[in-house]
């Protein structure tokens, strides 16, 4: 099977470059950058031709003068789209987390829309079907995190498509975080969840497009019909700034780029007692609880962390944990993103609240497991373990995650 499969990539990359993989030239401008959906309009949408056509996608999939590509492509006739397919927080985006839209008809351009939360194999296949696609298309910016549910959409839908008959083409945005490493423990697959379907790292350091090629080389049980439209000009050591790029808020808790910078390390504390910030301007940079004070900012401050910076910060949060309450806690500060290692930050930031304050407890339903991949975070802290033993302890895992990881990389 892994053979056949090597084989597949082979001919999936060899698909890749004529849909115009990059070549990264160093001097190339910034503004140069091109996605997957503007290299498939560039091409006069080639690719789709004499199909009908499903895209998967939410706010995010947007032109660079903030059309959404549903719009743009209902509007072209070389174009048969015939249905759009909503993620968690829905195609419009107006669910919070947890939530999704529904099926409906777009009020802007007639087409269906599907459902797809919480759906996966059989069922999304039926979904597929009914719809009458013959091809599936994803395009939704990730934030790089492997407890952000897209990537597990993106999953679903190539097992559902692979399924249900019907080919796969994957359009690329960047990584806003970068691409250099994927970092933190890597799931077990005991603790499968829709917010970690497979053994990938808590920061996986990838492209859809890339997790594409991963999954369908080494998690799906039989790869799908695979094509992706990558970009042009996407440097993995850049962060999203680099570009001029618009950011849509991917869902109503990620307002920019700066939360998408801790959040791969931030979203452990929804699996804690402490506010993650939800229902504050500045959600997962704010950590807090009732009777945390001073103590806490000043004992993540002493351990000298690379690139971060924390301040004692007081705030109501709007909704979520501590609704309407003061809450004391801490505000990331993040002085050097090179340096900054998001993941190893949120285990410090754990191991020192625990420390700081006698309310800390985890859920009760383990949920900080299903968030990690596994016990081991919650059970070595629960042991006294400092930063340096928690993260010593998922170090060989991740070693092995990254030599996998490496055979589907496809940019520079």
């Amino acid at each position: 099977m892994r053979l056949s499969r090597r084989a597949l990539l082979a001919a999936t990359t060899a698909a890749a470059t004529l849909s115009g993989a990059p070549q990264a030239p160093a001097a190339e401008p910034r503004k140069r950058l091109r996605t997957g959906f503007e290299r498939l309009s560039a091409e006069g949408y080639a690719l789709l031709d004499g199909q009908r056509v499903g895209i998967v996608t939410n706010p995010t999939g947007v032109t660079r003068d903030v059309h959404h590509i549903v719009d743009v492509m209902h509007a072209d006739d070389r174009v048969n789209l015939v249905a759009v397919f909503g993620p968690e927080h829905g195609f419009r985006g107006t669910a919070q987390a947890g939530g999704s839209e529904g099926r409906y008809d777009d009020p802007a351009t007639g087409l269906p829309v599907y459902d797809t939360y919480l759906k996966s194999g059989r069922a999304l296949a039926d979904v597929f079907t009914a719809s009458g696609v013959d091809t599936v298309v994803f395009d939704i910016q990730d934030v790089g995190a492997r407890f952000y549910t897209y990537i597990w959409t993106l999953y679903d839908c190539m097992e559902a498509a692979q399924l249900a008959g019907r080919r796969f083409v994957v359009l690329d945005r960047p990584n806003p975080v970068t691409g250099r490493a994927a970092q933190g423990p890597v799931l077990h697959k005991e603790f499968a969840t829709f917010v970690g379907r497979q053994p990938v790292s808590q920061a996986h350091g990838m492209t859809v497009a890339e997790l594409a090629r991963l999954f369908n080389g080494e998690f799906l049980t039989t790869p799908v019909s695979l094509q992706a439209v990558l970009m042009t000009g996407w440097k993995r050591s850049e962060f999203y700034d680099a570009w001029s790029l618009p950011w849509v808020p991917p869902s109503p808790n990620m307002p920019t780029p700066d939360t998408a910078l801790v959040y791969s390390g931030t979203c452990m504390f929804e699996g804690t007692n402490l506010s993650e910030g939800r229902g504050t301007t500045r959600p997962f940079e704010l950590l807090g609880a009732e009777g945390i004070d001073g103590r806490w900012a000043a004992a993540a401050n002493e351990l000298g962390l690379p690139g971060v910076h924390f301040r004692e910060a007081y705030f109501a949060p709007t909704f979520s944990k501590f609704q309407g309450k003061t809450i004391g806690g801490v505000q990331i500060h993040v002085q050097d993103r090179a340096a900054y290692d998001p993941v190893r930050t949120g285990i410090a930031l754990l191991v020192t609240a625990k420390k700081v304050w006698s309310g800390f407890a985890w859920r009760s339903d383990d949920w900080i497991d299903r968030l990690t991949g596994s016990p081991h975070v919650r059970t070595a802290i629960d042991a006294g373990a400092s930063t340096d033993e928690v993260v010593a302890g998922w170090q060989e895992e991740l070693a092995a995650f990254r030599r996998i990881r490496k055979e589907y990389l496809l940019y520079k």
